[in-house]
């Protein structure tokens, strides 16, 4: 087993080096990428989990109970929650910040989603910058040595190929997750301005 995996990295490390400098910067996007993307995954499926009814969350904006986070964790509880946190007693001041609160929950959905499309559509044009690197060296090679020297010719070609590849592997699954954490963030946003504008009309 071990051995198994002492050869994985062996070979990793032959991928990496093979595709030059340019696969460092590809390898810090894909890690980053995806560390926004787990976050914002965990952050959503904990918002669409244990969700609280309107007529729940009015009796708990009317009573000023908070939600007992062991029942409730959901978009809806958050809401009453933040809006309890920060509400005055009077009806008028009360209602400006629940559009507040509302607002200030939907744009929190919106964070990182723009950085996580940023990586994504990145990754390939890295790859398309080790491609004209890889190129740039085989016809260096070619001018020293000519056609010859195949072997010599590999080493540009491998990193132009594989950089390419990289590229694609990290672009497609990021920009997928990225529409799909867009769509994600926009139901929330649905939800909760939804729920923020029942509880108006009855603060």
């Amino acid at each position: 087993m071990m051995g198994m995996l002492y050869e994985h990295i062996l070979d990793m490390e032959d991928y990496f080096s093979a595709g030059g400098l340019v696969m460092i910067p590809l390898a810090v996007i894909s890690v980053l990428m995806w560390t926004l993307i787990a976050n914002r995954v965990f952050f959503f499926r904990r918002l669409y989990r244990r969700n609280m009814s309107r007529k729940t969350a009015l009796a708990h904006v009317k009573a000023s109970q908070l939600p007992d986070p062991k029942q409730y964790k959901g978009a809806v509880a958050l809401l009453v929650n933040a809006f309890l946190h920060r509400r005055c007693g009077l009806t008028q001041v009360d209602r400006f910040i629940l559009d507040e609160t509302v607002l200030v929950l939907s744009s929190s959905l919106d964070r990182y989603l723009s950085l996580i499309a940023v990586l994504a559509a990145m990754a390939p044009l890295l790859g398309l910058l080790g491609t004209v690197t890889g190129m740039i060296a085989t016809f260096d090679i070619i001018s020293f040595f000519g056609t010859g020297n195949a072997k010599a010719m590999a080493g540009g070609i491998s990193e132009a190929l594989i950089t390419t590849q990289t590229g694609l592997l990290v672009a497609i699954p990021g920009l997928y997750m990225s529409g799909f954490l867009s769509r994600r963030a926009e139901n929330l946003k649905q939800r909760i301005s939804a729920v923020g504008t029942y509880l108006r009309r009855h603060v």
